[in-house]
């Protein structure tokens, strides 16, 4: 009996940290994107931190930038990436893992919109690419963060945390460049990302464990 609880405890455990922590960070992102529509102009830290990417602007710089605007978003980010690595999961007979990833990226977009409607804050005047209105929080960087955190927890390799951290990073630091968006909203979007992927991981954890070991 008593081993039949402590298992029952490590199930409850195991699917609690994931909603507590993943919940947290959407709240996190819900009170930013709240806080900057209190105000009428941008926060501080945002406008230092555009100003001085304006400063910056530069061809070897600008290039390198617009790669990532075409990897996180459009028909690239948005159909192309969740499809192809939900696909790739499959052929891997890794079938719940298929379905997780595809979840997490839908469900991350759809939130993004959602905030977007909900806060409707401007982007920066000084932007160098297309993109709808709407700019807390961030859809790249949301993407970023729901790709990277969903490889993360389903392949479990050092590797691909540090490859992960690193597209995520620059995905944050490119926006903020290309004026897509205030530093505030790649914040917002990355809480999103990894908020959605991880609440996501509760309900699939154990089928996707169970996966992993047959």
């Amino acid at each position: 009996m008593e081993n039949e609880i402590s298992h029952a405890d490590a199930r409850r455990i195991t699917t609690r940290w994931p909603l507590i922590s993943g919940i947290s960070a959407v709240v996190l992102a819900v009170l930013l994107g709240a806080l900057i529509a209190t105000r009428s102009t941008p926060l501080s830290l945002d406008q230092l931190v555009l100003d001085d990417f304006l400063r910056i602007r530069a061809d070897v710089f600008t290039d390198p930038a617009l790669v990532m605007n075409f990897l996180g978003g459009g028909w690239f980010g948005v159909f192309v990436v969740p499809l192809g690595g939900a696909l790739a999961f499959f052929l891997a007979q890794r079938r719940w893992a298929a379905v997780y990833f595809l979840a997490a990226s839908a469900i991350s977009a759809g939130v993004v919109q959602l905030l977007k409607s909900l806060f409707s804050r401007a982007r920066p005047d000084q932007i160098l690419v297309t993109s709808d209105f709407g700019s807390f929080p961030s859809g790249h960087v949301a993407n970023a963060a729901t790709l990277s955190v969903v490889l993360i927890l389903l392949l479990q390799r050092r590797w691909v945390i540090i490859v992960g951290v690193i597209y995520t990073i620059l995905m944050i630091l490119s926006r903020t460049y290309l004026g897509a968006h205030w530093l505030s909203d790649t914040i917002g979007g990355a809480l999103v990302g990894i908020g959605i992927a991880v609440i996501l991981w509760a309900p699939f954890a154990r089928t996707l464990s169970a996966e992993t070991e047959t």
